[in-house]
């Protein structure tokens, strides 16, 4: 399936910027699930100071702005190609070690209600038992924008039982490392039936399973990825995947708006 997608970013400031610093993670790479046919990031508003692969292989880029700007936008848009692998993204790849991903993370701690999850998905294949997980994460956490932030733990989004794709994500990442696999947090895009304009970027995760490599999981939609998912960056979790994050010194009032594009 080829894909056509559209990633505008927008942060609007009440007063001129003293210093601001975004980190940008917007590019997409060919791989074993797609291949990018065109890619290209624009900013206005602000410059590009250097970019680099980050330690889990993330194309990623720092920008700057200081001084009299109000409005900066980010714009990421292109085309890519991509295969149905009935979630199965490869080998593990990066300057990461993959022990690393079998690490809890202040976002993604086990609790006694993550533990519980765990014994809840019972015996069986490795893959099986996660798509046990999956499932369970879905029926048991409602998909209801404004309930968490980025700064949700998965404990706490499982207590609350509701939250958005990002908590779905650190909910199983946490569960799948209390059983005993690697796993790691996906940013992306997913095109939608519903709907071609979106509010936001997607999220999924993904386990290291023994003989088959990543295999990836959208416990928001109770389903492994196929062709109309397109995969942009990886990490222990959203923070470190998050496609745009950053810092603002000074008194300015930040509005942001986000508007995301998938079709075909």
């Amino acid at each position: 399936m080829r894909l056509k997608i559209t990633h505008r970013t927008e942060y609007r400031y009440d007063t001129p910027v003293q210093y601001l610093l975004q980190r940008l993670r917007l590019l997409p790479q060919s791989g074993h699930t797609q291949t990018v046919v065109s890619w290209a990031i624009k900013i206005d508003g602000a410059r590009e100071e250097v970019r680099f692969t980050d330690q889990f292989g993330n194309d990623t880029r720092l920008v700057s702005a200081e001084g009299g700007h109000h409005t900066i936008t980010v714009e990421a848009a292109g085309e890519v190609t991509t295969r149905d692998t009935a979630g199965v993204s490869g080998a593990h790849l990066g300057f990461a070690p993959l022990w690393l991903f079998g690490q809890q993370t202040p976002l993604t701690t086990a609790g006694d209600g993550i533990r519980e999850l765990t014994g809840a998905a019972g015996k069986g294949t490795d893959v099986e038992r996660l798509h046990r997980l999956m499932g369970m994460i879905r029926e048991r956490v409602d998909y209801k924008p404004g309930t968490t932030s980025v700064v949700t733990a998965a404990e706490e989004a499982l207590a609350l039982k509701s939250g958005v794709c990002q908590d779905h994500s650190h909910i199983f990442a946490a569960a799948a490392r209390a059983m005993g696999f690697p796993a790691r947090y996906v940013s992306g895009y997913l095109m939608m039936d519903a709907a071609i304009e979106q509010a936001a970027s997607h999220a999924w995760a993904e386990a290291h399973v023994s003989g088959l490599g990543w295999v990836a999981f959208d416990p928001a939609n109770g389903i492994s990825p196929d062709e109309r998912y397109v995969r942009v960056a990886t990490g222990r979790d959203y923070r470190d995947a998050s496609p745009v994050s950053g810092i603002l010194l000074g008194q300015a009032q930040e509005k942001l708006a986000v508007t995301v594009t998938v079709e075909q």
